[in-house]
């Protein structure tokens, strides 16, 4: 099978080319490397079967000519990572929403099957926890530029379920929650990676609002199997759901593991969120997603625990 995977340096994105190669398709990656990095993809680079292109899901004739060679699409391109969103809205806003549209476009056009990968920020501040694929979405005022990511992933799962009842169009969609693993960059905000960046370093882990705030991590390769069981699922056409694990953990007791994980001698510093993005910030306490509906229609749950996560993240810094 030839895949099209938009965003296949980033982080998710590169794992499931790896998985998608050893399936023996034939994949081709487009990433503008904005938030993906070569290196990403440099293990892979040899492989017959891969192809990459640094292009813009913006660029609707060379999205066109890639999904007419395609067999299948993986849309996994988009702006992410709190810090970006706060610093670059109008690039999220224009990103998410006209990408996505230019992706769906070509995916119609071709009648390519095409998997959308959305957010759990879409559930904004419910506090209707566990989340579930079909509550209500509570955001926030348009002031606060967090908003705009979880407006523009909401608006994409929109079009992609219109694309779906409209024109038969088969789309699947998944809301990633905290996916980790290595590869994953701390640049934008991530917070995993930072935490141990800094923990190895024996410097101050700076924890952002006041570290109660409950997330449940799921391990990257346990993510992939999801999306591509949900892919091979043809009862999820048209359909959204969660990814991720229940799981939960504070953001301060995810610190405090990771610092003893690694012997760290590093302290705990608290930021506003002002003085962390420069700017208000409105975030969610808790934000653990019900995974009912993809146990009942492929039978999946993560595997990797939190702690067996952090140990290969850990050591994947090390090298």
């Amino acid at each position: 099978m030839k895949a099209l995977v938009t965003g296949g340096a980033g982080f998710i994105g590169s794992y499931l080319t790896e998985r998608l190669l050893r399936a023996g398709d034939e994949v081709t990656v487009i990433d503008n490397l904005s938030t993906g990095f070569r290196e990403n993809i440099s293990a892979i680079e040899g492989d017959t079967n891969f192809k990459f292109i640094q292009g813009s899901i913006l660029d609707a004739s060379l999205i066109e000519t890639l999904v007419a060679g395609s067999d299948i699409v993986y849309h996994l391109a988009a702006a992410v990572g709190v810090q970006l969103i706060a610093d670059d809205p109008v690039h999220t806003i224009e990103t998410n929403i006209a990408g996505t549209e230019v992706v769906l476009d070509s995916c119609n056009k071709f009648a390519t099957k095409v998997f959308l990968a959305s957010t759990s920020e879409i559930y904004g501040k419910s506090e209707s926890v566990p989340f579930d694929e079909d509550d209500n979405i509570v955001l926030g005022s348009t002031r606060f530029s967090r908003w705009s990511y979880a407006c523009s992933k909401a608006i994409d799962e929109f079009l992609g379920l219109a694309f779906y009842q409209q024109y038969g169009l088969e789309v699947v969609i998944g809301r990633f929650f905290n996916t980790i693993g290595p590869r994953q960059s701390g640049q934008y905000g991530m917070v995993v990676p930072r935490f141990v960046d800094k923990a190895l370093n024996n410097e101050v882990i700076e924890i952002y609002g006041d570290g109660r705030q409950q997330r449940c991590f799921c391990y990257v390769d346990d993510v992939i199997e999801a999306v591509i069981g949900l892919m091979n699922c043809p009862k999820a056409c048209g359909n959204v759901y969660n990814i991720g694990s229940a799981e939960e953990i504070t953001i301060e007791a995810l610190a405090d593991k990771i610092i003893a994980m690694t012997g760290s001698s590093s302290g705990k510093k608290f930021l506003t969120y002002e003085q962390a993005y420069g700017r208000e910030i409105e975030d969610m306490m808790r934000r653990i997603p019900a995974i009912d509906k993809i146990k009942e229609a492929i039978g999946w749950a993560p595997v990797t625990g939190l702690e067996k996560s952090l140990e290969i993240i850990i050591e994947s810094f090390k090298k």
